[in-house]
């Protein structure tokens, strides 16, 4: 079978030695004769799972104590209601947003069902192609929430907003891609199918004495507490996306960890970059200082050529890279597990697309 190089936003790219692994354990898992699939979420095989995926979270990322690891379910889409719902007080509640982009807007959506949502800065103005600096955190609202990185618009938070009161932030497209301090939240949450595994579980890591303090009647599963007393199995949890996120988890500790990824992904974000701003017949969306090392976004400088260049990128094998319809162009999403080699051979199309049309 010929290479194809996928650069889909999500589900994500993964490591051939996660595929490989986790494609044996659908049929014959730790040697049971049984699949992964079928075998009880309360065995101790998978209860092993479950502990080794929460631990090798706080390990890589430094966890401190009192925070909590959480596989759930649901997605980052449920994530914006669970985290105004756990966090936002039921008297006079109110938050704070950042509005960076079409996730940010969903969350924003959410949590006014519960309460005043302050948007203390937005760059819809320029359609989501930069990240607003010019801002002030109110110090009477319950929390902060921005979303770390916009996978549709190809921008990041290039340094990550602290304040005064709560943090939480969804970093569902750039988890694990680069260090962070996770004192610095209340609440980080992440879909695992950007840069972590498949989709199925989301990711959350919360400190726990700032939970149950909204005056709330919370659902049951709803409530980050429920789940912390049941170790993340208070309903049956998806055990494949969680199998498939420890795996992952277990390539990234072997290869060095998340100092030695961030890295990695700073090479081959100015590799690409570089090209983009070399070349005659492109262009980049996201304003430099705003640029995502996770998703690249970029046009070209005549349309009237994009013909020419489909066919040239898909003679070479290379899969995912068509724009989201809110930007167009091209948008190629370099995940932790995607190989530098890989970038080299979209730049190289590149490369030779201006040979032949500049």
């Amino acid at each position: 079978m010929s290479k194809v190089y996928n650069f889909s936003a999500g589900p994500c790219i993964l490591p051939q030695e996660v595929i490989k692994k986790a494609a044996d354990a659908v049929l014959n898992f730790n040697n049971l004769n049984l699949s992964l699939i079928e075998i009880s979420h309360r065995s101790k095989d998978f209860v092993e799972v479950m502990e080794n995926a929460r631990a090798l979270v706080k390990e890589l990322l430094n966890v401190p104590d009192g925070y909590q690891v959480l596989f759930l379910q649901g997605g980052a889409s449920l994530g914006f209601y669970m985290s105004a719902l756990n966090f936002m007080k039921k008297e006079n509640g109110s938050a704070a947003y950042i509005n960076t982009g079409v996730w940010a807007s969903k969350a924003i959506k959410e949590a006014k069902r519960l309460g005043d949502i302050n948007v203390i800065a937005s760059s819809e103005d320029k359609n989501f192609s930069y990240i607003p600096t010019d801002y002030t955190v109110p110090t009477d609202v319950d929390y902060l929430h921005y979303t770390s990185n916009n996978t549709i618009y190809g921008t990041q938070f290039q340094e990550l907003p602290k304040a005064e009161v709560p943090v939480i932030c969804d970093m569902s497209s750039d988890i694990f891609s680069r260090e962070i301090n996770v004192a610095d939240f209340a609440l980080i949450y992440a879909g695992a199918q950007k840069n972590m595994g498949p989709a199925g579980t989301t990711l959350y890591i919360v400190k726990e004495e700032l939970l149950g303090k909204t005056g709330r009647d919370i659902p049951t599963m709803l409530d980050f507490t429920t789940h912390i007393k049941k170790d993340s199995m208070f309903n049956t949890p998806p055990v494949f996306p969680i199998y498939v996120s420890m795996l992952t988890l277990e390539w990234l500790k072997n290869l060095g960890g998340v100092s030695v990824i961030e890295k990695i992904n700073n090479q081959k974000a100015a590799l690409l970059y570089n090209e983009i701003d070399r070349n005659s017949l492109f262009k980049g969306v996201a304003e430099k200082d705003s640029r995502s090392k996770m998703n690249v976004t970029f046009v070209l400088t005549n349309e009237a050529l994009q013909p020419q260049f489909d066919e040239m990128w898909q003679a070479a094998n290379i899969s995912g890279i068509k724009g989201h319809r809110s930007v167009g162009g091209y948008r190629a999403s370099i995940y932790n597990a995607m190989p530098i080699e890989s970038v080299q051979v979209l730049v190289d199309v590149m490369k030779e697309f201006e040979q032949k049309y500049a």
